[in-house]
């Protein structure tokens, strides 16, 4: 038998080329990401600092009543920002959403690029001109009307599953976040020293805000010059060799094994039709959990920058920035968390270990006084990240043709209608082919995919090839 036929698979390993990657738009955004929210935080910091010191001048107040003054602006600002920024891309996400799934994957990624990048250029001109704060809301509001973080990251989790086989799904979107938390970290880590560098109060942060708008191009000249949308390699018409699983949420899944092929299930007969495609129950669970867990996380989140500028710990610049590099570091350890995890618990086990772990973390920062407690509670949240990937990576096998999973499959994402239906002509094709005009049996096992005796490598009869449909 020749090496063809010995090794049928072989040709249909992915091939993964430099330019497919999104990695490298991940980290540069990422990087311009945390830059920017430190640059932010201690911008606001200084602008209401100065105007609570010349109000009260002529009638000096305690510390703490100035304090307490500065935190309720801060906080009434981010209150304002949030808003104008986690509401404004709610309909443009969705539209970006649509285009990308319709005619092509990059739109979203660019589009959401070029908001970050005009958000960041709002922030530096407020530095260099010295603009009140409330400039920034239009920032905000301009960074949602090109899709915001929504659109960006649905589209880069879309490329990210769409270069990938389905048993290396898992590992390539935490890998993704990894890149993600690690450049999170270094940017977060060189915030502070960054922002002192410029002596005077008109000139700090401007070198910041700076590096955040290189960051911010890099990104988006990355996306339109270099980036290509990978080409799929699932293989809808192969069977599948035996397989490790790992039971989950939703069904069975394939453990994080990089040689795993792109398939739906480990067993050798193919899926009954009932399964055929995910209940509608299972996904809009999946969600609802999602997003309550992720309200927790972000109200936890916006909470903690309030809190270290003020007593007992009042931060300086540099420790702010190391206080928010801390939070990217749960990136890292849930990453090496789902690695050893999904070997050994279920899905839900696993979700469970996170939700803890976070639960607790967020515990102990009520009872903070001095800046060690505060990291001992950072440390405690090592598994945090956990619950978002488990569940994402489970909807990403439950949903797809699409980033969205709201829009009729087309012809560019419909592999597994227009495979399915091209073996069902074939079958018509062959029902009308007189006996004797047929190939002989052997000949045509002959030219399958694989050696035969394998009962997981013949060919599906037709009604399997409708159950799968």
């Amino acid at each position: 038998m020749s090496p063809e036929v010995t090794c049928p698979l072989r040709g249909h390993r992915p091939r993964f080329h430099p330019r497919t990657w999104v990695e490298p738009v991940v980290a540069s955004s990422q990087m311009a990401a945390s830059l920017y929210d430190a640059g932010l935080l201690l911008v606001v910091k200084a602008s209401y600092g100065t105007g609570g010191s010349s109000n009260h001048s002529a009638s000096p107040s305690p510390r703490g009543a100035l304090e307490d003054q500065q935190q309720r602006a801060i906080s009434n600002f981010y209150i304002i920002y949030n808003l104008v920024a986690g509401l404004s891309p709610l309909l443009f996400a969705y539209g970006l959403g649509w285009l990308s799934d319709r005619y092509h994957r990059k739109i979203s990624i660019c589009m959401s690029l070029l908001g970050f990048l005009l958000s960041r250029l709002g922030l530096l001109l407020k530095v260099l001109l010295d603009w009140p704060v409330e400039v920034l809301y239009g920032a905000a509001a301009l960074n949602g009307l090109f899709g915001g973080f929504s659109a960006f990251w649905s589209g880069v989790m879309a490329l990210g599953s769409l270069g990938s086989s389905e048993g290396r799904r898992s590992l390539r979107l935490i890998l993704i976040d990894l890149i993600l938390g690690l450049a999170g970290f270094c940017g977060s880590m060189a915030s502070g020293h960054l922002f002192k560098q410029m002596a005077g109060h008109s000139g700090q942060g401007l070198i910041l805000t700076a590096c955040s708008v290189s960051c911010a191009s890099f990104a988006l000249l990355y996306s339109l010059l270099v980036l290509k949308v990978p080409e799929s390699v699932a293989k809808p018409s192969q069977e599948l060799p035996p397989a490790d699983t790992v039971s989950g949420t939703v069904g069975t899944y394939r453990t994080l094994d990089p040689d795993q092929l792109d398939k739906q299930c480990a067993v050798g007969h193919p899926p009954s039709p009932g399964k055929a495609k995910p209940h509608k129950t299972t996904i809009a669970l999946l969600f609802v959990g999602a997003i309550i867990y992720d309200l927790a996380v972000v109200g936890t989140v916006d909470v903690i920058p309030l809190f270290v500028l003020r007593e007992p710990l009042s931060w300086n610049q540099v420790q702010v920035g190391y206080g928010m590099a801390s939070g990217y570091t749960i990136f890292i350890t849930s990453f090496l968390g789902v690695l050893v995890f999904s070997r050994c618990f279920r899905d839900t086990t696993m979700i469970m270990i996170g939700m803890v772990s976070f639960g607790s973390g967020a515990l102990l920062l009520a009872f903070v006084k001095e800046t060690y407690m505060f990291y001992i509670a950072r440390a405690v949240m090592l598994f945090a990240l956990i619950p978002v990937t488990t569940i994402r990576s489970a909807m990403s096998k439950l949903i797809k043709g699409s980033s969205y999973a709201s829009w009729p499959i087309n012809k560019s994402h419909g592999h597994h209608m227009e495979t399915s239906q091209r073996n069902e002509d074939a079958y018509l094709q062959e029902l009308k082919t007189p006996a004797m005009a047929r190939p002989p049996e052997d000949k045509r096992r002959d030219r399958g995919t694989g050696d035969q005796s394998n009962p997981l490598l013949k060919k599906p009869t037709f009604q399997a090839e409708l159950a799968s449909v």
